[in-house]
Formats: C-alpha cells, structure tokens, sequence
C-alpha cells in the first residue's frame, strides 16, 4: 500500500467525487459521465489514476466494465489514519521543548 499515491488520487476533487460515486453502487464509465457532467474520456483518465493507485478495480460485464472500490484499499487507508491518530493521541503536546535529534549536547534554546 503506497499511502500518498493514494492519497494523491483522492487529492484531485473529480478523481474524489468518482470514488464516493463507486462507495454508493458499481459504475461504468458511462454512468459516471452522465452523473458528473464530464466526458467519458476524462471519467477513463480519472480511473486510470485510481487504479493505479489501487484504490479502484473494474469487473466485465459484457461490453462495460463495472468499477467497484478496492475494500483492502480503503482499509489500508483506514488503518494509517487510525496509527496517526493513536501517535497524536500520544504526543506529548505540553512539553516546551522541542527534541530535536540535530541539537549539539548542552546547547540551550535561542
């Protein structure tokens, strides 16, 4: 799971408004396209991005290909937001000094 290609991909609005589209029901490319207003071209290029980035994979039905979420992804993505939030909830915010690992021993603060 590579973090901040996914986070990348869910960065730009339209590749974020196509996955909460796929987090509602299965789409073609077509059906996107009609539901977002742009062209199938630019729905093709904003999946290509998602798929790269895992987060997104497309089932064959017939002639369509049906474009669902990548459930391991999402968890992949649920269980780095949980880790950063349980390091937040640890951090020490109370301490005035920084514990910077580049300061010279003995050295005090300007």
């Amino acid at each position: 799971m590579d973090l901040s290609l996914m986070l990348r991909a869910l960065g730009d609005p339209t590749r974020l408004s196509i996955y909460q589209q796929l987090l509602a029901r299965k789409h073609c490319v077509r059906s996107l396209s009609k539901k977002l207003g742009i062209s199938e071209s630019a729905v093709s290029q904003h999946l290509k991005v998602l798929r790269e980035a895992g987060m997104v994979y497309g089932s064959r039905a017939g002639h369509h290909i049906h474009y669902l979420p990548a459930q391991e992804a999402l968890d992949g993505l649920c269980g780095a937001f949980s880790d950063m939030r349980e390091q937040s909830l640890a951090l020490d915010r109370g301490s005035s000094a920084c514990q910077c690992e580049f300061r010279k021993e003995g050295e005090g603060w300007i």
